[in-house]
């Protein structure tokens, strides 16, 4: 690709870095989901951050496991008469390419700009399988994403809403503040998120999170509360399924691992545990 490789630049270039582990996942002749565009989008650059991030290459089950469970709430929605997806903070996510999808599903797609220019560099050639919008936003300004979710709010009456990996990157006061203006919205039904207690966001915080944290995407969230702490903004949690669980499931877990299984009921703060939970509109 021509593209000088260095160290992570910006927070967008975390998206290379997680496409490089479903590029990986594709070629296995079990996988759990295949990507064949994976590879083109995570680029010399997101196998560059696999491989010499503290620790980047370490924990390539949890976000397989990530992506699989994203995968199933988003298909059990849809199947379950949702008539449009909200991606924000989507990346370099090729679901609307990669998955069965109703050719009339609605797919937006929201991320900075940096990174819509790039996948639809990439992807060009490329024909969704529904429609498909991109729209370029900084999620972190405020009366622009009113703005916006107002707008989509219009466009169907059962909407679901995915952050996949966004959450992390934003202070608790960030989070709370989109939750409610994603709960403003009547027509956004659920919300899929991915969430890590405060246990499992110290040990991010020192492995991989330290360089991430000097090129602007420090990991930040990781409630005591856990999926408890949407309730007072709009969001109350109907499901949640552990990564580790998950990947133990699908014999992807490291064995070092497995002896933080069974996981507890109701996470405990210091114990490691990150998951993909299911937000329901109060």
């Amino acid at each position: 690709m021509n593209e000088p490789i260095s160290a992570v630049r910006s927070i967008s270039d975390t998206a290379r870095w997680v496409a490089y582990f479903r590029a990986r996942e594709t070629v296995r002749p079990d996988a759990l989901f295949r990507d064949p565009y994976a590879e083109r989008l995570a680029g010399e650059l997101g196998f560059h951050l696999a491989n010499t991030l503290p620790d980047g290459n370490k924990h390539e089950w949890a976000w397989v496991a990530r992506t699989y469970l994203f995968d199933q709430f988003l298909s059990r929605e849809i199947q379950g008469g949702a008539t449009l997806v909200v991606n924000l903070a989507a990346g370099l996510d090729a679901r609307p390419y990669r998955m069965q999808l109703p050719p009339t599903l609605r797919w937006v797609e929201v991320d900075l700009p940096d990174i819509i220019s790039y996948k639809q560099e990439i992807l060009a050639n490329e024909k969704p399988n529904c429609e498909l919008e991109r729209i370029s936003l900084d999620l972190s300004d405020g009366p622009a994403r009113r703005k916006l979710f107002a707008e989509l709010d219009g466009r169907a009456n059962q909407i679901v809403i995915a952050s996949e990996g966004l959450l992390i990157y934003f202070a608790a006061e960030e989070v709370a503040s989109l939750a409610n203006d994603l709960a403003a919205a009547p027509h956004f039904r659920k919300w899929v998120i991915d969430l890590a207690s405060p246990g499992q966001l110290k040990l991010m915080q020192r492995s991989t999170g330290k360089q991430l944290s000097e090129a602007g995407a420090a990991f930040k969230f990781g409630p005591a509360e856990g999926a408890k702490f949407f309730a007072p903004h709009g969001w109350e949690s109907i499901e949640a399924q552990g990564m580790l669980k998950t990947a133990a499931q699908f014999k992807r877990a490291p064995a070092e691992l497995l002896s933080l299984l069974p996981e507890p009921k109701g996470i405990p703060g210091n114990y490691p545990w990150t998951g993909v939970c299911l937000l329901k509109r109060r």
